[in-house]
Parts: C-alpha cells; structure tokens; sequence
C-alpha cells in the first residue's frame, strides 16, 4: 500500500501517514503528546472525517502534539489530495461577506507562514489590521499542498473577527492557479498577487476568481486583490496594474524582491528605494487606491522602524507590512492621528483652513481616531 503524509509532528501540528486499503475498514495508529486526555476524541474525529469524505478502509499513522480539529481535517484533506482523490468534501464559505473599502484601516499588514498551525491559530489576536496567510515565501515547495489545505481550513473555522484576512498566493507559473482553487471556496477577503509585473497578470487573476464565485456560488467582484510590486518592470508599471481592476484596494510594495531584481543592496537608510516608493504611492492614489510600504526586516531595530515608518507616511504610504507582531504598535502609533499621539481626545487640524482636498483627508483621520478611541 502506498503511503501519502501531510502535516508534521510540530507543535499545534499533527502528521498524517494515510495507506488505503480494500478491506478491514479504518484502522487508526495514534502517538500524541495530549493522549492521555484527548486520544480518543483524535481517533474518532480522524475515522468519522475519513468515512464522511468517502473512504471506507485505510491504515492512518498519526503523530500529534496538540492539533485542533480543524488542522487534523485539513492534514486529512491534503493527504488525500496527493492521492489524486480530489472530490473531497464541499468546503463551503463559512466566512460572513464584507464589503471592503478601498479606504479601510490598513496601516499593518502581517504576514503568517501558510503552513504553521501555531501560529495561523492566534494571528488575529496580534493587532494588526491586516492579516496574511502566505502560501509563496514563508512555505517552502514540498509543503505547498500542506498549506493550502491549513489556509482553507482556517479561514472556515477561525472567528479573525475585524482583521482583514489576505492570502499571498504563488504566482501563476509556480502553482497560483491550485492555490486559487483550494483557498477561495473559504473565502479569503483577498488574494495577493506576488510578483505583480503588468496589468495582464491582474487581469489574468481577475479571471480566475471570476470564474472560482461562479462556481462557488459567491456574489461576483466580492474578492479583493492586493498587487505586490517586487520588480523594476512592476514599479514601471505601477500606474496600469493599478487601473487594472476595480478589485485593486490597495497596492503594495516588496523590497527585498525589488532590489535583489535591480542589483543594489538594501540599505538601513532606503535611498535606493525611494523613487520606487514614490513611484508606486503616485500610481495608487492616481487610481483611487490605498498604498502600503515594504517590510522593515530588522525586527531588533525598532528605532530604526519607527523612523522609516515617519518616511514612509510622509511619502503618502497608508500603512506597511510587518514580519513580527513587535513591529505593529510602533507602526500604528506612527499612523495614528496626532491626538492619539498626544494623548488628547480630540484630533486637531490645527488652525489651517479647510478646502476640499484636505476635508477628505481629514475625514479618514477622523474615522481612524473614532476607531481608536474605542479601543
């Protein structure tokens, strides 16, 4: 019998050996580390799921170290997968519809290894406004099944409340389509395009996810996109991938892409960024739409964060992704309006007249104090 795994023995984790078999029915071999108290209930759920998705013998081997039930189903689902059984149960969206502003709170964005049960658990209690599951960086080529499957669960089991949910897909010619196949019947809020160099690859996504709500039964356009600019050819471009589609909330910028791609080392002062910056914020706000800086890698160097934060607000940025949860307060604090800074409970204006341009910006500083100040 051959063997298909999924899942590893980590913790919040959960591997799955799954052989199928013609006869003796379901036959499962446990190892965990909460065996003593939850043993019985990992065995059943592990039967049960199996014999609802179709299967009627198998030889499961498993080790866990504390896996909830919806990491077990989805280890399950992605084993099964690589046996070519593809008709696994209807993930259907459980995930309320929002409807997204292209003006939202967006002044974090934190990405989450795609693949790490422990820590997609708990994301939504970090504080960021944004979170990413990301299936392209943060997981590596022979976990790809592994995470779409973890990403789909999670986003039909976990409440992240008013966090923003994005998933980071890989591009199209490294397994973007499967990831898009996988993840949006779970309703994701949006889709993150990697690598983003022209129009036509948002409007080959755009395609896609048409054509993934139609067979899933979800209002068309309800899926946002996020384009990442990583290359020199994408920031020449920025202004057209950010007319591309009426999805485009927001678009986002990854340096260290960016200047692995024009051959400079990246800097703790970003001088060989800033046109890039400059470029992409011009592009997003021509189009109407948010702009959202690149990660600050240096998680030690939070003076050093908080500085390129200023810059990148002074730029016009509306907010940055975030590699560790440390990052976000100092990030929000710099985004916040000055009477939060102060401590006050009014935000001021100062005593400059009001035209039309800056009442709309005032507005959106106005809505972001209401928000923090219940907070």
């Amino acid at each position: 019998m051959k063997k298909f795994t999924a899942g590893k023995f980590d913790k919040s984790d959960i591997e799955i050996s799954i052989s199928l078999s013609r006869k003796n029915g379901i036959r499962v071999y446990l190892e965990s580390s909460v065996e003593r108290i939850f043993g019985n209930h990992i065995e059943n759920y592990i039967t049960n799921y199996l014999e609802n998705s179709g299967i009627s013998s198998a030889v499961v081997n498993a080790k866990d170290d504390g896996a909830l039930d919806f990491v077990i189903s989805s280890r399950i689902d992605a084993a099964l997968y690589k046996q070519n059984i593809k008709n696994l149960r209807a993930s259907s969206h459980k995930r309320k519809i929002k409807k997204q502003k292209k003006y939202a709170f967006r002044r974090t964005r934190l990405y989450i290894p795609g693949n790490n049960p422990h820590l997609i658990e708990g994301c939504n209690l970090f504080g960021a406004d944004v979170v990413i599951l990301d299936l392209e960086d943060a997981v590596s080529q022979n976990e790809k099944i592994d995470a779409r499957f973890l990403v789909r669960g999670a986003l039909n089991v976990i409440d992240f409340k008013q966090t923003e949910v994005i998933v980071r897909i890989n591009p199209f010619s490294n397994g973007g389509i499967e990831d898009l196949n996988i993840v949006i019947p779970a309703l994701p809020d949006a889709i993150m395009l990697p690598k983003t160099n022209s129009a036509d690859d948002i409007r080959q996504l755009e395609a896609e996810l048409e054509r993934l709500e139609k067979e899933n039964d979800i209002p068309l356009k309800t899926i946002k996109i996020f384009p990442l600019i990583e290359t020199a050819q994408g920031v020449l471009n920025a202004q057209k991938i950010a007319t591309a589609s009426k999805r485009n909330v927001m678009l986002t910028f990854g340096a260290e892409d960016f200047t692995a791609d024009i051959g400079v080392k990246k800097t703790r002062e970003g001088t060989e960024l800033l046109l890039a910056r400059e470029l992409i914020v011009l592009a997003a706000k021509a189009a109407g739409i948010q702009a959202s800086d690149t990660v600050y890698s240096d998680i030690d160097d939070i003076e050093g964060l908080i500085k390129d934060t200023e810059l990148s607000k002074s730029l016009g940025f509306d907010g940055r992704g975030v590699i560790h949860p440390l990052q976000i307060e100092p990030i929000h604090n710099v985004f916040a309006p000055e009477a939060k800074k102060r401590g006050g409970g009014v935000a001021s204006l100062g005593r400059k007249m009001i035209d039309a341009p800056v009442a709309k910006r005032a507005k959106r500083v106005l809505e972001l104090a209401k928000r923090l100040s219940k907070k």
